[in-house]
């Protein structure tokens, strides 16, 4: 509590913290929490206090009372839904991202009051092509409004699921920007061995995983030289559990680059990331390095095309992705095999017999040993 308040001793003002350390003060009671301008003791803080100690305007007869769920309406739906165990096998981070689709589709324009039995497709059509200039998003709500009325079929409130004849946005087929050789280069002339930034570089490149397995990733892991570890995604419902070798290259990176005890990844206050909070930073040294497109999710789907170009197959990319299926390694590695598969066609065309060729992640891998052996590039006449 901030001096000021407790010398003015006023009930219920109640402070946080937020990530960048700035102290936010806010009136607590009754499970209802409004902001209060600062700093305490200001005119403005008094203000705030005395309106927010008020209480809510009173609403009209004709309107439900702040809080209330009209029972039967999509919110409603929506809190059944939240209690269910459908929704609690969720992974956390999955679960928050869902509640805040379905909280804005109830929002806007009191939509949440209305009967849920008679949402059609077309006003969810609607409200996706009002979106279309972010078909993600778009496609993000309907995916959410599909999942509540799976529910809703599933528990015998409804007997349709409208949002299942709603169909997906295009959006961009190719997805996150993969990183070229060039960009990788011209990060690490940016960032050198030893920062932070190389380090998160080289266990994205040389691992192939997402940025929340990333930041969990640390010596505990290590056995024998390979990383062993289940993947954060779907961890309580489908685990995925990883076995992936610590190439030379990468070895020597985390070896000459400071490091926490738990993670390899620590921000400058010795702390472990968050999943966002390592995006955010990851972001921050691409524009330092001129790399406006690139993000760290490009540098999977950069590694698993180098592994296409190398000639793996998809069941071997998966066993380094950690993919449980082959659509998104497909989708990921389409144009680096077709690439391959022109190069065999032009050999056999031309008669040509040449030895296996590696096309490495970048030139330090080549460097750690990953180039074939003589004994893989000899070929039977």
């Amino acid at each position: 509590m901030p001096e000021d308040s407790m010398k003015f001793r006023l009930k219920y003002v109640v402070e946080d913290t937020d990530r960048h350390g700035n102290i936010r003060l806010y009136y607590r009671r009754h499970g209802r929490k409004v902001r209060l301008r600062g700093p305490a003791g200001s005119p403005e803080f008094l203000a705030d206090y005395k309106a927010a100690s008020a209480g809510p305007a009173p609403t009209s007869k004709d309107e439900p009372p702040v809080g209330r769920v009209v029972p039967r309406s999509i919110k409603w739906l929506c809190v059944e839904y939240y209690k269910s165990a459908m929704f609690k096998e969720l992974d956390p981070r999955t679960q928050k991202v869902r509640r805040s689709i379905l909280e804005r589709f109830c929002q806007r324009k009191d939509d949440g009051d209305k009967p849920y039995a008679l949402l059609g497709p077309k006003h969810i059509r609607t409200r996706r092509d009002e979106m279309a200039d972010r078909p993600e998003a778009a496609n993000g709500m309907v995916k959410a409004l599909r999942q509540l009325y799976r529910f809703a079929l599933r528990y015998d409130h409804h007997d349709d699921n409208p949002a299942e004849k709603v169909e997906y946005l295009s959006g961009n087929a190719e997805g996150f920007h993969s990183w070229t050789l060039e960009e990788i280069a011209k990060f690490e002339e940016k960032h050198p061995i030893g920062t932070t930034a190389r380090l998160a570089l080289a266990l994205a490149l040389y691992t192939g995983q997402r940025r929340a397995d990333l930041v969990q990733l640390g010596r505990q892991h290590v056995r024998d030289g390979w990383l062993i570890f289940t993947q954060h995604k779907g961890r309580n419902r489908k685990p995925v559990r990883m076995e992936i070798p610590i190439i030379p290259e990468l070895q020597r990176i985390i070896d000459a680059t400071p490091t926490g005890d738990l993670t390899y990844l620590v921000t400058a206050f010795n702390r472990p990331f968050t999943s966002n909070g390592f995006g955010n930073r990851f972001r921050k040294w691409c524009d330092e390095a001129e790399l406006p497109n690139c993000a760290v999710h490009g540098l999977r789907k950069a590694a698993a095309a180098r592994l296409a170009e190398l000639g793996c197959t998809e069941f071997e990319i998966m066993a380094i992705t950690g993919h449980t299926t082959s659509k998104e390694v497909t989708r990921y590695t389409r144009a680096a095999s077709q690439k391959t598969r022109a190069e065999s066609a032009l050999r056999r065309l031309t008669g040509e017999q040449t030895p296996d060729k590696s096309v490495p992640l970048s030139e330090a891998v080549a460097a750690g040993g990953t180039k074939s052996t003589p004994k893989q590039l000899k070929r039977k006449g």
